[in-house]
């Protein structure tokens, strides 16, 4: 018996039709150069692709803050990469201390976990950061090998701000850290190399404005003589670095690479580094205080407290009685514009990376979120926002690209 064809509604059928404006907290808009590499296929061990490589390596140095010789990519989302910084620094039995307030932060305890380590958690209260004297006691007491800490909770918009003197503490006493940049790399400062951190994770589809599903992970020179010398053979061949190695430093096969994310990525890169961080840095800064300004404006209540406040991704308590999903269908339905819910908390929450940050979406987002509340019988200021936003932009003074012209 034969199965019959299915009858399929085409994709253009499916979605909208006008793109949606993606404010939630990823995947983000891209640029047209990122889109249009995404769309080349040539091969993945040739010269060209080699050249690719090489100065993607280049690019990711910059943005990394590093001088590391060990950056890595990786086919597959932020987890992946988290997953391989995971696979290939926690050896089975030893002990890991893992910073948990949110969401990923609790994934890289999981990883952990998972591959046999004796993981110690410290549980922080959600929608409140690291206290740096509370890690820094723990990391004396426990005496891990390896530390994991995220610099921006996507899941509950939460900033932890004291990495700084936790890596040189966590140094001192011969700990490596982990830190998770998914939401951060390129949003604001992360110095790789100055502060001391050991394996840094990021995702292509949040503050680098590419696609997602190509990630990269950068190791230190310490993380790395730690992979060199490992002599178990690790349970996931696809993340094992010294294997990655092979393709990304070596010309050589691991795995079919990704070309055309791998393109799109390179393109990410260029845009990046053409801005400069500093310029890129204040760009968000910018768009994001401006962002808060509009939603106080309307009359609601943001999530998190300054300094624990995330800029790249922004949480919103929902008014009381409204239904979040509600919200989002509303909002997506009426409005073409995309937000996301959070996982188990009753927030809303927009994004502010990369592509996001134009003073063009925050203004439609803004007019978004207030009309749709109103639609939905809220009583929101929308005139207020909008003046909020427009005086926080106006009023901006430049703090990182100032420091360098």
């Amino acid at each position: 018996m034969h199965h019959p064809v299915p009858v399929i509604a085409t994709l253009d059928a499916i979605l909208p039709d006008e793109p949606l404006l993606m404010m939630g907290a990823g995947p983000v808009p891209i640029p047209a150069k990122v889109a249009a590499a995404n769309g080349i296929v040539i091969n993945h061990l040739g010269d060209t692709m080699a050249r690719v490589i090489e100065q993607m390596k280049m690019m990711a140095r910059y943005v990394f803050q590093t001088e590391s010789q060990h950056i890595l990519g990786v086919a597959g989302p932020g987890s992946a990469a988290m997953e391989m910084a995971a696979a290939n620094l926690v050896i089975p039995g030893s002990k890991v201390l893992c910073v948990c307030n949110g969401f990923f932060s609790s994934r890289l305890a999981e990883m952990s976990e998972r591959l046999g380590a004796e993981v110690v958690r410290i549980n922080i209260p959600c929608g409140q950061a690291a206290n740096a004297d509370e890690v820094i006691t723990a990391i004396r007491e426990h005496r891990p090998q390896v530390l994991t800490i995220v610099q921006g909770e996507t899941s509950n918009t939460v900033y932890n701000g004291c990495l700084p003197e936790i890596c040189r503490v966590a140094h001192e006493l011969e700990c490596l850290v982990v830190v998770d940049a998914v939401c951060t790399l390129s949003t604001m400062p992360l110095n790789m190399d100055d502060w001391g951190v050991d394996a840094v994770i990021t995702g292509g589809q949040k503050g680098l404005s590419s696609i997602p599903g190509v990630s990269l992970v950068a190791f230190s020179e310490l993380a790395w003589d730690l992979i060199s010398s490992r002599q178990d053979i690790l349970r996931h061949w696809c993340l094992d670095a010294k294997l990655a190695d092979q393709f990304w430093y070596k010309k050589s096969y691991h795995y079919t690479a990704p070309v055309s994310g791998i393109l799109a990525l390179h393109e990410a890169l260029h845009l990046v580094c053409k801005e400069t961080l500093p310029r890129r840095f204040d760009r968000h800064l910018k768009c994001s205080l401006a962002l808060q300004a509009g939603i106080e404006g309307l009359g609601l209540e943001l999530y998190v407290d300054q300094p624990s406040r995330l800029n790249s991704v922004v949480g919103i308590k929902l008014p009381e009685g409204l239904n979040q999903k509600e919200l989002l269908r509303f909002i997506s339905s009426e409005y073409g514009v995309e937000i996301a819910g959070s996982f188990g908390l009753d927030i809303v929450r927009i994004g502010q990376m990369g592509e996001q940050c134009r003073t063009h979406n925050i203004f439609r987002t803004i007019h978004a979120l207030g009309s749709s509340l109103k639609g939905l019988g809220q009583q929101v200021d929308i005139p207020a926002g909008v003046a909020a936003l427009e005086r926080s932009i106006e009023m901006y003074q430049p703090r990182y690209s100032a420091q360098t012209e």
